[in-house]
Parts: structure tokens; C-alpha cells; sequence
């Protein structure tokens, strides 16, 4: 990653989205796409037509970079993700991290679909992360430092904003929803994790497990952005549930919960609008 690397993607948006800048900015995980209510949108571009990017290669992420407008707010949506397993480095998991901050947004949420290491979470569960585990053990920070991303050695102590935190546990109210805490678990994938990992997982403390929103999350709070994580839990954990967990059935999870994560996405910005 070098700085011309992103430099050429920010080209690739138009002036519509700096003028004005995001209010939020959303990197939308596995089935969370189609939970995001969208009035007339000002703007779809295909992540195939922003460099460096590239089409998304996993099954439930859309693809595309939208811009809309919604209670009052400008949003700008990564509609899928770019992962680590995919091969391609780093540079397309954290640019629309990148790209978010480059347009002046400030407040940036992520979503993912994850297992369940522990029974306080079921499939169908909604779960705000509260704090993370790297399990993999290396960072997007590696590499010369970006401008823009902060000190050498950014603070980690508390990546997840209270402040946007607050507003998920408003948006959980009003909707009624059941919205749980806890500590999210990234490993690197495409694998699933064994049991044994599952058991290692959970004796460090962690709740759910996925393969996303921690190299995003180490970037965004690195370079400022406040960041809020959100769960949608699709399975139980490897020697927790039975055998055979695949991604199909974790689409299909999200699909059921849809109505929820709708909801509740929609209460956040009407929320954050205030």
C-alpha cells in the first residue's frame, strides 16, 4: 500500500461525495446489504470501477460504493467487503476505511455476520462489539506509516466509540430489539475455526467469531474515525452446534434476521441525525 495507491482510487468518486462530506460512513458485512433502507440513492459505482478495489469474490456482499441520503444525513456505504483471505493484501480490505476518511466522514460503522463462542449469543442475535481480539497476529498498520493514520504506535485501548455505542443501545430501544455486548474474535479464513480454536477463542475472552471488521476497525481508529461494530450471529461455533457449518448457512441466517437488522440500522441513523 503506498499513498497513490489510494490516491488513484479517491479519484475514481466524484465531487458529489466531498461536497458535503459523509455524515457515516457503513462497510456493510455478509447479508447486511439488502437491511439498509435507501431513499433515491445519488450515487451507485460497482467496486470494479474503483481501482485498486476490485468485485467483491464472496457470496452476500454486494460489490458497490453507495451514497444516499437518509434523516437528514449523507451516507456513504461499502456494500460488501474485501477480505485478507482473498489474496489481494491489505490495500482493498482497508480502503474504503481510507477512502471514508479521505471524503472528511467521521463516524464509520461496520457489520458482519460471526458464530457464537459462547450461549449468551444464539443464531438470529444481534451483538455490538464492545472490544476485539486479533488472533491472527498480524496488522494492516505493517508498512511505512500512511499518512494520515496516525502515530507509529496508534492507542488501542478503546477502538469501539461509547458515543456511537450509545446510539446502537437507543436505536436496540426503540426498536425492541436484543441487542448483547461482546468480544469479537477475527481470524484470518477462509477456513472455519476447529473446536480447539473455539476453546482457545473462548478462554481469551471472546464471544463471537468471524473473518472481517478488525483490520477495518485497527485502521479507522488509527486514523480517527469514530468506529461502532455490529454483529448479526448466524451459527454456533465449531464443537459448540453440530457439524458441517458452511457460508451458505450463514447467508441464510442473515436473511431470517433481515427484518431486525433493518430496524435497527434505520433507528442508528435517525439517531445519529439528532
Amino acid at each position: 500500500m503506498t499513498p497513490d495507491f489510494f490516491e488513484t482510487a479517491a479519484a475514481a468518486l466524484p465531487d458529489l461525495c466531498r461536497e458535503p462530506p459523509p455524515d457515516c460512513g457503513m462497510i456493510l458485512g455478509s447479508g447486511w446489504s439488502k437491511a439498509l433502507a435507501v431513499d433515491t440513492p445519488l450515487l451507485r459505482l460497482p467496486y470494479s470501477e474503483i481501482p485498486g478495489l476490485g468485485a467483491s469474490t464472496v457470496v452476500g456482499h454486494a460489490g458497490e460504493f453507495l451514497l444516499f441520503d437518509r434523516h437528514g444525513l449523507r451516507i456513504a456505504a461499502f456494500m460488501g467487503r474485501r477480505h485478507w483471505y482473498e489474496g489481494a493484501g491489505w490495500g482493498p480490505v482497508v480502503m474504503p476505511v481510507e477512502l471514508l476518511r479521505r471524503l472528511g466522514t467521521r463516524n464509520l460503522l461496520i457489520t458482519n455476520a460471526a458464530g457464537s463462542i459462547t450461549p449468551s449469543f444464539t443464531p438470529g442475535d444481534l451483538m455490538i462489539i464492545r472490544d476485539h481480539i486479533n488472533t491472527v497476529g498480524i496488522s494492516p498498520l505493517i508498512g511505512p506509516v500512511m499518512p494520515g493514520w496516525g502515530p507509529r504506535f496508534p492507542d488501542q485501548s478503546q477502538i469501539y466509540s461509547p458515543a456511537l455505542i450509545d446510539l446502537l443501545r437507543k436505536a436496540a430501544h426503540d426498536t425492541g430489539a436484543t441487542l448483547g455486548e461482546g468480544v469479537y474474535a477475527f481470524t484470518s479464513g477462509p477456513v472455519y475455526e476447529t473446536p480447539a480454536e473455539i476453546r482457545a477463542y473462548a478462554g481469551m475472552g471472546a464471544d463471537a467469531v468471524g473473518m472481517s471488521t478488525v483490520p477495518e476497525a485497527t485502521v479507522a481508529n488509527a486514523a480517527g474515525l469514530r468506529t461502532a461494530g455490529l454483529s448479526c450471529i448466524t451459527n454456533m461455533a465449531a464443537g459448540i452446534s453440530g457439524p458441517n457449518l458452511s457460508h451458505e448457512g450463514v447467508i441464510e441466517q442473515t436473511r431470517k434476521t433481515l427484518p431486525l437488522m433493518a430496524a435497527l440500522l434505520d433507528a442508528f441513523l435517525m439517531h445519529l441525525a439528532q
